[in-house]
Parts: structure tokens; C-alpha cells; sequence
């Protein structure tokens, strides 16, 4: 199967959205269809036939819509900024453009023809040429050539909702090309019965007609449905701001250095792996790569969302988008164009807010009968007055009206992908990236978070927690001693010693005869005396007395740390406790989960008092010690019995555990294979952020179901009072005040959504 993404034009609703993708899953081929209203896309699983793609389209098309492929597989950075992403913002644009000359225009003969119709009801002044009654017709025709240019300019309306109409899949376009419709035509209606009354001579009836006209109704109507359309659009445009601010992250040059030794600008699109680059204080570094000279402080927070710059030197890795505070270095391109780590995330964070979750499918359902229901409530409702009216067909005509441009499918459709598209792009630009609209759904309720100890609540590799020189030894000769022997070590815990060592400015003397002994440690001849290092095996081969150190060594263990003996000449030097030490926001990072009510457990293959040890620091609720790396899986299988279950790792064997959870989290420094098999990647490696990518999705959940909520009783109220339920109370409503209400439901919501942008986490 292949994927291909399209940009759609002409949809405005939920029912638009749902009739492109019923067109595109009827074509043959198609596996998959997912279409987002507010970013005017569709995603598209296929066989990968270019005729399916073709069929697609006619379909698309032939439902009264556009529909154009938005980019291949294969390109780079650049293209990938200009044809997917920034394609839909210039679409958004575009179309924020046409409304804006739509609305510009229709206020202009909108609010005369306004003033004309009702200005005499109100009191205000009128021209003498439109008073007394033989400027009846004037009056009349006035009006009726002040509607024609705001209906020329949003024809769009009549066209694409009447087309809907006779599809049989009628849109919210047909709502609004139905009720301004009916004003219309009533009204030209009137224009003729006045003619007839004014030839025959009956001022009385000819005057009854005037009043009995609409054009304003229309106009308005049209106009103000315009100006929610307007708003409605800026709105939309600015949830699609932190991917699009993603987007401008990247640097448009780099500078490349030639054969001659020189430094040219280049486009970023012409760099290949393998590239010299040179990177000053200010610039963005061009591409994913390591630096081969220099020293720079690195800002990250484009990426991780780290707001404290990283020190870098020669042989670190920097990654592309981030910013050079200070320094200066050279780099060798590793990554480039759409490999570097920021063209993957604005590829993840932009095909997750493609995506639907479930919570999507209620709107779904309800939209898709919503229009029709509204059409035909309209029918009976104007059916009802005209028998309630005593064949009133002008109030009649009112209510059905009102029924019609009151009713609003645009807030429903809009609910979950505005609230969906802001909080994703509030997650990345947190270093939070959420891979699909199901998993940040999921995230919501999560009963329990099983965290993998290493590399996960620590640190991932060992360090020196503790130092004690036997009596009579110095701390620095201990630590010269332990240098010399551990220098010639490939052995993870012997690396945590030199860099201890080194770290406090000890020089590195040389040993001979260095050896190895497998599980005891290591001999050497230093000074012209054997030195050992090793545990109290080899002390005890080697007849070295530990006396009151082995007490202390045997306290270390318990408390999950390895002790290492030193010993010089036959006579003991002194202990080193070593131990993979807890990240510094761990504790604090389980104790925000219990503050949600969510439970902690330890998963690890340590033994149990290692295990216990790190527990105890960061007061987690269970602990599974001795747990085999295929065993992690089936762990997270029994605790998913207690309800949905987040896992959170960051190694080769926390995949298949990551997959099995209800959401898969990966520490961001961690494997790919981890952060290809979790649902979302930390950036940061800060475990605090599992708590905030759950309270992100919590609140995100909670804004869709306010958007909801707000959106179905928006229409259970407003219909009902349209319809005229509340006339014998004196309590109508307009058909210019329901097209009013209409706009601002929709407005409503996308502002609501807008509100996740001021979360912090």
C-alpha cells in the first residue's frame, strides 16, 4: 500500500468533508480515507496505482469539489515546506483573501439596502425621492438592484449548495443558498404584485406588497454569514501557527566549505551528507550533523523545547533549526533535507493533526444526517405557520428561514480538528510529539504509566557516588591510582571511574603489565608495586585485608550501588561505590503522576535490591525486578487488566512494551526503534514531560467535548426558537439575527480552541 496526501478545495463544513470522503472510498483501490476540514487535506492509503490517484480526483471533483496531489515521497526539506505544509496555509490564505473582497463588498451595498428597508421602522431619515407612494417602485427596485451585487459576490453559496442539493448530500452552502433563496424570489415575487397594484390602481395593496419584500433579509443574510465566514478564517489560520512556525525554523543557506579552503553560501537544498559547514553566533545550524572544530553554546528549545543552551565541543552532535548563541565551529552534514530530525517532526506533527480520533466519529454521525434534518425540520415548521398563520406565507416564510441560516453543522465539524490542531502544535513546540489523534485521545484517561528504570528514571550509565581513601592515602593519590589501572578499561563501570577522575583534574601516570581478570577486576604494576582494582573476590585472591571496608562495601551494595576495592603494594587504598544515579527530575516527575491519580510502576531486569534502591529515591508505587527483556511486553499485558496503561521507554527492548501499551511513550535520546514503536517521543528525555503530554491530551479532550457540547446545544436552543416555539411569548427570531448567531457559533468554537494555546503544562 502507498500514501499520498491531497489538498481539497471548496469544502466549508463537516457534511463537505463527509461527502469528499465517501467520493474518494468509493474509487477502487482505496483502502483508507481521511480528510481534515480545517486543514483542507485529505490523506489517502492506495494501492499505488497512479490510475487510482487519477480516479480519486474525478471522484472529488465530480462531488462538486477540488482536489489536487500535494506532494511526492521523494523530496527535500524545502519541497517538503513548500508543497505540503505551506500549501495548505497558502490555500488558507487564499481563501482568507476571497472572503475578505466577498465581505468587503456585500457591507457596502448590504448596510444601505439595510438602512433603506428598515431606516422609515426606526425613524431615521430617508431620501424625499423614496417617500409617498408613487416612489413605491423606486423603493422597491432600489432594494432589489442593492441585493444583486452582494448576491454576485457570494454566489459561491448558491452554486456550491445547490449543486450539494442535487447530489443529494446538501451541505451547510445549501442552508444558506436555500433561506437567502426563498427571501430573494419572495420578494421578486412582491415586486410583481406591486406592479399589478399600482397598474390596477390599489395603493393599498401595492403598499401591503412593499412591505411584505425580504431583499434585506437576503442581503444581510448573505453578508453576515460573510463576516462569521471572515473571522471564522482567521481564526482557523492560527491554529495551524506551530506548525507552520516549525516550518520557518529551518535555515534557507548554509555555508559549505569549498576545495580552496574557502567558505561559500549555498541554498540548504544543495547540501549532501559529508558536507563541511561553518556555523557563526546567531545562525541556525543548516543540518543534522557533528562538529569537527570549535566550541558554541547550542540553543535547543526549537527542537526539545529546552529553554537552557547545551555546551558543545568538538565530536557532540548538533541537529538542524537549532541556533548558535555563542561560538563558533565548523560541522560535518550528516542529515540533510528531509532526514534531519525537524523535516521528521513537521512530518509527524503535520500528518497527526490529519488524523481522527474516535471522539471525531459522534460528530461524524450527527453531521451527516444534521443537514437533511434541518431542510426537512424547515419544511414542516413552514408547513405548521402557514396553517398556525391563517395562510401567512410571508411569516410562514420567516420561520422556515430563520430554521435554515440559524442552523450550524460548521461548529460541529470543527470541534475535534481545531482542538486537535492546537494541541498538537502546543505539544511540539513543548518537545511533545504526538504521532496520531487516537494516542493523544487515548492518553487522557491513562490508569497507570510502567517506566523502564534505565535511561529512563536514571540515567542510563554509571557514576562515582562515592569516594573513601583508606587511612594514611590521599583522595588525589587514590584517585591517580584508580586512573592509571581504569585508563586501559573498556569496561563501562572502569569509563565512569577515569572520567570521575579526570573531571577533577588528575594526570592520567602509566602502568605496565595491565591485566585483565574476568569478573574480579583488573592488575597492573605501578610505581614498581602491583595495584589492583577489582571487588572482594579478587582483594581475597590476592590476600589484600579489607577489614572495616568491607562492612562499608556491603552498605553500598544494599543500597543499590557497586563497590570497587583499590589496593597498592598488598594494602588496601580504598573504595569506590559506583551506580546508575537517578536523573534529577525523576522523583518530582512520579510524584506529578500520583498527583493525577495515576499509579507508577518500575519495570527492570535489575535484581531486586538494585531495584529497590532507585524505588525508594523516587517513591514509586510498584516495582517488577528481574523482569527479562521479552518479558516487558507480557508485564504490561497483566497491568493493562487494571484499566488503559502508558509504557515509557527508551531501549532496543522496550518495543515491543511500548506497542502493547495503550500509548507507547520513548524518551527522546533513546533508540529509534523505541521512538518508531511509541505513540509519542519526549524530545527532551525529561520524564516530567510524560505528565505534561498526559495533561496536554487531558486538556485537549476536554476542549473538544466543550466544542461539542457547545456546538449541539448551540442548535438544540437556536432551532427550536427559529422554528417559533416561543412566539406565543412574544420571542422570535429574525432570520438576519439567526444568520448573526449562525457565524458566531463557529467563531465560538474556533476560539475555544484557540484558548490550549496559553497551556503550559
Amino acid at each position: 500500500m502507498a500514501n499520498v496526501g491531497f489538498q481539497i478545495s471548496g469544502m466549508t463544513c463537516a457534511t463537505c468533508s463527509a461527502r469528499v470522503e465517501k467520493a474518494a472510498s468509493g474509487v477502487s483501490g482505496v483502502s483508507s480515507v481521511a480528510v481534515n476540514l480545517l486543514k483542507n487535506s485529505m490523506q489517502l492509503e492506495y494501492d499505488g496505482r497512479e490510475e487510482t490517484v487519477s480516479a480519486v480526483i474525478d471522484a472529488v471533483e465530480a462531488a462538486g469539489y477540488g482536489a489536487q496531489v500535494s506532494g511526492g515521497e521523494n523530496r527535500d526539506l524545502q519541497d517538503a515546506q513548500q508543497r505540503d505544509g505551506k500549501a495548505a496555509e497558502n490555500i488558507a490564505a487564499l481563501e482568507a483573501k476571497r472572503v475578505k473582497m466577498r465581505l468587503i463588498v456585500s457591507f457596502i451595498f448590504a448596510i444601505p439596502l439595510f438602512y433603506l428597508s428598515m431606516g422609515h421602522m426606526l425613524g431615521w431619515p430617508l431620501p424625499s425621492f423614496f417617500l409617498g407612494h408613487e416612489s413605491m417602485m423606486t423603493f422597491a427596485l432600489t432594494q432589489f438592484l442593492l441585493l444583486l451585487p452582494v448576491i454576485a459576490v457570494n454566489h459561491r453559496y448558491f452554486t456550491a449548495g445547490f449543486k450539494a442539493l442535487a447530489h443529494g448530500t446538501p451541505t451547510m452552502d445549501t442552508l444558506v443558498a436555500l433561506g437567502s433563496a426563498a427571501s430573494t424570489i419572495y420578494s421578486v415575487a412582491g415586486l410583481y404584485r406591486m406592479g399589478m397594484a399600482l397598474g390596477a390602481g390599489d395603493i393599498q395593496l401595492a403598499h401591503e406588497a412593499m412591505m411584505d419584500l425580504y431583499f434585506e433579509g437576503a442581503g444581510v443574510i448573505l453578508a453576515l454569514i460573510t463576516l462569521g465566514k471572515y473571522f471564522e478564517a482567521r481564526a482557523k489560520r492560527r491554529t495551524t501557527d506551530a506548525v507552520t512556525s516549525l516550518m520557518d525554523l529551518a535555515p534557507k543557506t548554509a555555508h559549505r566549505l569549498c576545495d580552496d579552503g574557502s567558505f561559500e553560501e549555498v541554498d540548504v537544498s544543495r547540501l549532501m551528507p559529508g558536507d563541511v559547514l561553518e556555523v557563526r553566533a546567531g545562525q541556525a545550524v543548516p543540518a543534522d550533523g557533528v562538529i569537527r572544530e570549535g566550541q558554541a553554546s547550542i540553543d535547543e528549545s526549537a527542537i526539545t523545547g529546552e529553554s537552557i543552551p547545551a555546551d558543545k565541543g568538538a565530536g557532540d552532535a548538533v541537529t538542524g533549526a537549532t541556533v548558535c548563541a555563542g561560538g563558533y565551529f565548523t560541522m560535518e552534514a550528516q542529515k540533510v533535507g528531509e532526514e534531519t530530525a525537524l523535516a521528521q517532526i513537521i512530518k509527524l506533527v503535520d500528518g497527526a493533526t490529519g488524523t481522527k480520533p474516535p471522539i471525531q466519529r459522534v460528530a461524524d454521525r450527527i453531521s451527516a444526517v444534521f443537514v437533511p434534518a434541518v431542510i426537512a425540520v424547515a419544511v414542516v415548521v413552514f408547513a405548521i405557520w402557514m396553517v398556525i398563520g391563517e395562510g401567512d406565507f410571508g411569516l410562514a416564510l420567516n420561520h422556515a428561514i430563520s430554521v435554515l441560516v440559524v442552523s450550524c453543522p460548521c461548529a460541529m465539524g470543527l470541534a475535534t480538528p481545531t482542538a486537535i490542531m492546537v494541541g498538537m502544535g502546543r505539544g511540539a513546540k513543548r518537545g511533545i510529539l504526538i504521532k496520531d489523534a487516537l494516542s493523544l485521545e487515548n492518553a487522557h484517561d491513562i490508569a497507570t504509566v510502567v517506566l523502564d528504570k534505565t535511561g529512563t528514571i536514571t540515567q542510563g550509565r554509571p557514576q562515582v557516588t562515592d569516594l573513601v581513601a583508606a587511612q594514611g592515602v590521599q583522595e588525589e593519590e587514590l584517585l591517580m591510582l584508580m586512573l592509571a589501572l581504569e585508563a586501559k578499561s573498556e569496561h563501562p563501570l572502569g569509563r565512569a571511574m577515569c572520567e570521575y577522575a579526570r573531571e577533577r583534574g588528575i594526570e592520567q601516570l602509566a602502568v605496565q603489565g595491565f591485566q585483565q581478570i574476568q569478573g574480579r577486576g583488573i592488575s597492573a604494576r605501578f610505581a614498581g608495586a602491583q595495584a589492583l582494582a577489582g571487588n572482594a573476590a579478587l582483594m581475597d585472591e590476592q590476600g589484600v585485608s579489607l577489614g572495616a571496608f568491607g562492612e562499608k562495601a556491603e552498605g553500598f551494595a544494599q543500597e543499590g550501588k557497586t563497590p570497587l576495592f583499590i589496593a597498592y603494594g598488598g594494602q588496601l587504598a580504598g573504595l569506590v561505590a559506583l551506580a546508575d544515579t537517578v536523573k534529577p527530575g525523576s522523583a518530582q516527575a512520579i510524584g506529578k503522576l500520583k498527583a493525577m491519580g495515576i499509579e507508577t510502576v518500575m519495570l527492570t531486569g535489575d535484581n531486586r535490591v538494585t531495584a529497590n534502591a532507585v524505588a525508594a529515591q523516587v517513591k514509586v508505587d510498584d516495582v517488577r525486578a528481574g523482569v527479562k527483556p521479552q518479558e516487558k511486553e507480557a508485564e504490561v499485558r497483566r497491568i493493562q487488566a487494571r484499566g488503559k496503561v502508558a509504557m515509557v521507554g527508551d531501549g532496543v527492548n522496550d518495543a515491543p512494551a511500548l506497542a502493547r501499551a495503550d500509548v507507547g511513550i520513548a524518551i527522546g535520546a533513546g533508540t529509534d526503534i523505541a521512538m518508531e514503536s511509541a505513540d509519542m517521543v519526549l524530545m527532551r528525555s525529561d520524564l516530567n514531560d510524560v505528565a505534561a503530554a498526559i495533561g496536554l491530551s487531558r486538556a485537549t479532550l476536554r476542549n473538544i467535548k466543550q466544542n461539542l457540547f457547545w456546538a449541539l446545544i448551540y442548535n438544540v436552543i437556536c432551532i427550536p426558537v427559529a422554528a417559533g416555539v416561543l412566539a406565543p411569548l412574544g420571542i422570535s427570531l429574525n432570520p438576519m439575527i439567526a444568520a448573526a448567531a449562525m457565524s458566531c457559533s463557529s467563531i465560538c468554537v474556533v476560539c475555544n480552541a484557540l484558548r490550549l494555546r496559553r497551556w503550559k503544562g
